[in-house]
């Protein structure tokens, strides 16, 4: 797994960084011609001239404005990240030139205990391995967030490893942070269809009936208490089931309450770029399935309030 690392120039205390996965390899991140394109497997995207799934130069900044590198470090934050595609492909087959076989010997992980988001999840924390040892890292302040189906991935991370101190979860949408039961938007049938690879086998046995999940998406986000926890959505999104994430959200309160914190402190969902919230944040902003500008802004505030000057 290669890691791309920003810090700000010339600080002389530890930073806070914001740590993350991408969708098309580093080079996706930023216009920067030193970083390597990666050599993965990747998507195919007619838009970066991606085709016979090898990442091309015109791969370069692909998704550059999800990542807000610049925002961030003028903020006082660093930011890090890595191929999704290192940990294992996102196809029905990655997971044989994934980290669930070539580790399989090391990690002793039963194959029936996970799957692709199992796999990215463990690849943040061992990013976060890796920020431990950076001089200039405060590790004890390293945010976790994903977008889609890495924001899936990154709400696993948060809620398995205690030591990231945030986690935010945008766009995540069914298996991420909205309510299966509710069975809006892409359901679980629809998930497992679509992604066999993404979840372990035992979620297909409720493909037919949500209804009867033992469990729910609001205690996935309960188990991130007493850390704070930041749930985004987007207006156009309805596949991600905005009102699904802000009821999942919502529910983590009594566990909060018995951190004596404050959730989300809140009954009604919120108005459409509204930012609500205190120790659990929640939005629904204007526009489509994406991170936008809006998001970091509101990101940056919530690490700045409960994070960074703490």
């Amino acid at each position: 797994m290669e890691v791309l690392l920003y810090l700000p120039k010339n600080i002389k205390i530890k930073v806070p960084v914001f740590v993350g996965l991408n969708f098309y390899g580093n080079q996706s991140t930023a216009f920067d011609t030193s970083i390597t394109i990666t050599n993965r497997w990747t998507n195919n995207n007619a838009a970066a001239d991606i085709s016979a799934n090898k990442a091309t130069v015109q791969s370069r900044g692909l998704q550059a404005t999800r990542w807000n590198a610049e925002n961030l470090i003028e903020n006082g934050y660093g930011l890090a990240t890595a191929y999704y595609g290192d940990l294992e492909p996102d196809h029905a087959a990655g997971f044989k030139d994934g980290i669930r076989t070539s580790l399989a010997n090391v990690l002793s992980v039963k194959p029936e205990e996970w799957s692709a988001i199992g796999a990215w999840a463990w690849g943040l924390s061992r990013m976060l391995d890796y920020l431990e040892t950076e001089s200039l890292v405060n590790a004890k302040k390293v945010i976790v967030t994903g977008h889609s189906r890495l924001g899936k991935a990154a709400l696993w991370a948060g809620a398995s490893d205690t030591r990231f101190a945030a986690v935010i979860s945008n766009n995540s949408g069914e298996g991420g942070a909205a309510l299966a039961r509710r069975n809006f938007g892409e359901t679980t049938l629809r998930i497992n269809n679509s992604f066999p690879h993404w979840f372990a086998p035992a979620f297909k046995k409720y493909n037919a009936r949500p209804e009867t999940l033992p469990v729910d998406q609001h205690m996935l986000l309960a188990l991130i208490a007493p850390r704070p926890l930041y749930v985004a959505s987007s207006k156009d999104d309805l596949w991600a089931d905005p009102r699904g994430e802000f009821l999942s959200a919502l529910n983590t309160e009594p566990v909060y309450a018995l951190f004596k914190k404050t959730g989300l402190g809140i009954t009604e969902m919120p108005g459409v770029d509204s930012p609500a919230g205190q120790t659990v944040r929640y939005h629904i902003r204007t526009g489509k399935h994406d991170i936008a500008t809006y998001d970091w802004e509101q990101y940056i505030k919530f690490a700045n309030d409960l994070l960074k000057n703490n």
